[in-house]
């Protein structure tokens, strides 16, 4: 029997030792956070990143952090709070940028702001809600995600805050994502008359999404019990919610998968059990050249970065890597530097660096 023993150990570590050999990369922690929830690169160096509960913090590019003054009021509660944080295409030349955040009662509405960065005074300065969801409340996330496109567009996810019925509802801005100007307004070109703000419906909760090198527009969005989703998003598309889903209601109660209603657009990727996505980044850098033309997602539940490759008609997991704490958000720079932010309290910012 101790034999045994012993050989199943040694093979366990000779199991683990072959699976970090197989890791691309080590990591440097850059700074730690209060339950962070999004990051931003400067150009210059550093970061912004958001708190939940209401902090906007300015990361040195050697790891100080500090509070930038301006930020919204929140309601911190639940699943919600300060989220997303984006700049401008011109920001280097207007300084501007882009949160989105929970405040109100009864759940609260989602907003989206603007307003313009000073990093010397550490402020950001004239911050205006520029688009706010209609109707108000809800229990869950609300996406809250923001991608600018190749024409300068903002793209934003706003989810169905848990009540399902909202998401396949035009004139309800909750299970959408929009497409916007960069002052708010509803962009021209977009595909429903009587909803002009919307881009596409269907959604659950739309918890990532960036611009590939092609410019296609991906988001991923966390299913109920099983069926997260990757999704190519294109414009007056119905993917489906809660009609159709590749998970199940939380009592276990079966929900109609997408291949019984060939109306609604399916998921290029489906996990079950779930990943718990969360951030997304589109790769396409110097300093890992096995993974350009890769999404870069990040693991909740699955405590993971996770690798998919994307080409024109297809979408697919390649790699799933421990990072033995929850993910919550994923970034890089102009250089090709990748950045992972972990989730909870005192989480990291990390800096992955290659292991050959």
């Amino acid at each position: 029997m101790m034999r045994n023993l012993i050989t199943a150990v040694a093979a366990l570590l000779s199991s683990s030792a072959i699976a970090a050999a197989q890791t691309p990369f080590g990591f440097e922690p850059i700074a730690t956070l209060e339950q962070p929830w999004a990051m931003a690169v400067l150009p210059q160096g550093g970061f912004l990143v958001t708190e939940k509960a209401g902090r906007l913090a300015h990361v040195t590019a050697s790891g100080e952090v500090q509070t930038i003054a301006g930020a919204p009021r929140v309601t911190d509660d639940g699943q919600v709070g300060l989220h997303d944080v984006a700049l401008a295409p011109d920001f280097q030349a207007s300084g501007l940028v882009y949160l989105t955040w929970v405040d109100g009662t009864g759940g609260g509405a989602l907003h989206l702001g603007r307003g313009r960065l000073d990093l010397e005074a550490l402020q950001l300065a004239d911050l205006q809600v520029i688009w706010r969801a209609a109707p108000m409340g809800g229990n869950g996330h609300p996406g809250a995600m923001i991608a600018f496109g190749p024409d300068g567009h903002l793209f934003l996810t706003s989810g169905d805050r848990q009540l399902g019925a909202p998401a396949q509802e035009l004139g309800d801005k909750r299970g959408k994502i929009l497409r916007l100007t960069a002052d708010g307004t509803p962009a021209s070109g977009n595909p429903f008359a009587d909803a002009p703000e919307v881009w596409t419906l269907g959604h659950r909760n739309p918890y990532g999404l960036t611009f590939d090198g092609a410019g296609r527009l991906w988001s991923h969005e966390m299913g109920p019990r099983g069926g997260d989703e990757l999704n190519v998003i294109a414009p007056g598309q119905n993917y489906g919610w809660p009609l159709v889903s590749e998970g199940k209601k939380y009592s276990g109660r079966s929900i109609p998968a997408h291949a019984t209603r060939p109306e609604f657009a399916p998921p290029m990727i489906e996990w079950t059990p779930v990943i718990a996505p969360a951030g997304m980044v589109y790769y396409d850098g110097a300093i890992f050249p096995d993974w350009r033309g890769s999404l870069l997602l990040g693991g909740l539940a699955s405590q993971a970065l996770i690798r998919v490759e994307v080409d024109r008609d297809t979408a697919r997991e390649v790699a799933r890597w421990d990072m033995g704490n929850r993910i919550r958000d994923v970034a890089a720079d102009a250089d090709g530097q990748v950045y992972v932010l972990e989730d909870g309290s005192e989480a990291r910012l990390l800096r992955l660096t290659p292991s050959n």
